[in-house]
């Protein structure tokens, strides 16, 4: 299996789909959410909920699936995790088509819907570790990193696709039936449909391979969760030493990414309900505005991760302290932009902060410590990455059922608070 781009293996392009798919139909799903929530007379707290609990279900998961990537065969979990994506999508297209066809009750249709969110965030998150632990089994160890690094930017590119592509996937009426906003979810589950038999006819079965190697957990794919290789250094690093969250060397960058992580999934999840309610337009005419922001957001942060900061090279501390003065400023301003345009640039802002924390935070937290515990805090980086869009939806969207402009407000001064925290406490080694 290669992953060099001029001769391209089959199987590995195979993987890249899978690691794409899985993200570009979570993300997408997402951003419809707020218009969909709308449309149903869903409250907003519960349009959050069901972001959270299918987050909080792959936190829990991932790990679990990780540590079994190479029991019953790679393949085998592979199938498992695009399976469970295309149930879980098809069954969350079938409810709310019948709650946008008015065959149930909107409450009913998102209580129903958020049942299929569990099936994402339980089988969903079996595939990334299987794929990283095949990659790594059918390469050679000079080209591990570089072809892990690859499907890693096949999780992160399907973040940013998801929501990008999302507004030219509306269904008009078929066979009596409106689709509607429930077009993406069908969409996708027809795609991972068949990206599921490509897998099973394509891949070898390895279950007598005799593979050893684990993949490990990724974070949650969120809106404006960009990767930061922290799940590759878990696939490849040693675990010789196990470092807690509590441990003195990473215990300020612990704090800082969990500060920062919630910061971004206040706001991002957030978005989509401001731009409909700032530009006073239809929950059904809000996709392709929101799509635009979420694209200058994305492009923000890539900006950032893939020129400014290899350009500029500071280190991770002075990544994190840049990093929070300028998303403060962009969350505080998208706060109260009142224009789509205003909204965009302001967001976009915010993830050019964003883009220097993140990455600041991963290398912050590898420096810290010794070659022994890269593994053990990669995956701790992970895991705060991950944890940080359970809980930050739903208290962003709580904060703005109550004023508008609070969750944006309130992660802007914890951000400043965390600047100050973050000049006094974080330190670098090496």
């Amino acid at each position: 299996m290669r992953a060099d781009p001029r001769t391209i293996d089959p199987h590995f392009a195979l993987l890249f789909l899978v690691m794409l798919t899985i993200a570009a139909g979570n993300t997408a799903l997402q951003s419809i959410l707020p218009a969909l929530g709308r449309s149903l007379g869903v409250a907003d707290r519960a349009v959050a909920a069901a972001f959270s609990v299918s987050a909080l279900l792959w936190v829990i998961a991932a790990p679990f699936w990780a540590n079994r990537s190479d029991r019953h065969g790679h393949r085998a979990l592979i199938l498992l995790g695009v399976g469970g994506f295309a149930v879980s999508l098809g069954l969350c297209g079938l409810f709310l088509a019948a709650g946008i066809n008015g065959w149930i009750g909107g409450t009913a249709a998102f209580g129903c819907f958020i049942g299929g969110r569990l099936i994402y965030g339980t089988f969903g998150s079996a595939a990334p570790p299987a794929v990283q632990a095949l990659v790594a089994g059918e390469t050679s160890r000079q080209d591990r990193t570089r072809a892990l690094t690859l499907l890693a930017s096949a999780f992160g590119l399907g973040t940013i696709l998801g929501p990008a592509i999302a507004p030219y996937l509306l269904l008009g009426t078929i066979g009596g039936v409106e689709i509607g906003l429930a077009g993406p979810a069908f969409v996708f589950a027809l795609f991972g449909v068949g990206v599921w038999i490509a897998v099973r006819v394509l891949l070898p079965d390895d279950r007598r391979a005799g593979h050893r190697e684990h993949g490990a957990s990724s974070a949650y794919p969120s809106i404006g969760g960009a990767p930061t290789g922290a799940s590759v250094a878990a696939a490849t690093a040693p675990h010789a030493e196990r470092v807690g969250y509590l441990d003195r060397r990473v215990r300020g960058w612990m704090i800082a990414g969990l500060v920062m992580g919630h910061a971004q999934a206040m706001t991002s999840q957030a978005i989509g309900f401001l731009v409909i309610d700032r530009l006073a337009i239809p929950p059904a005419q809000a996709l392709e505005p929101t799509g635009i922001v979420l694209m200058m957001g994305a492009g923000a942060a890539l900006l950032v991760q893939w020129g400014v900061i290899p350009l500029l090279g500071l280190s991770p501390r002075r990544l994190v302290l840049t990093g929070l003065i300028l998303a403060a400023a962009g969350v505080a301003l998208t706060g109260v932009a009142t224009s789509l345009y205003g909204i965009a640039t302001a967001y976009a802002l915010a993830n050019l902060g964003f883009g220097f924390t993140r990455p600041g935070f991963t290398a912050g937290s590898s420096l810290a410590v010794g070659p022994a515990a890269q593994g053990s805090v990669a995956g701790k980086v992970t895991s705060v990455n991950g944890a940080s869009f359970v809980l930050g939806p739903s208290i962003g969207v709580g904060l703005y059922e109550i004023a508008r402009p609070l969750p944006y407000l309130t992660a802007a001064a914890a951000l400043l608070l965390l600047f100050g925290y973050a000049w006094a406490s974080l330190r670098e080694r090496g």
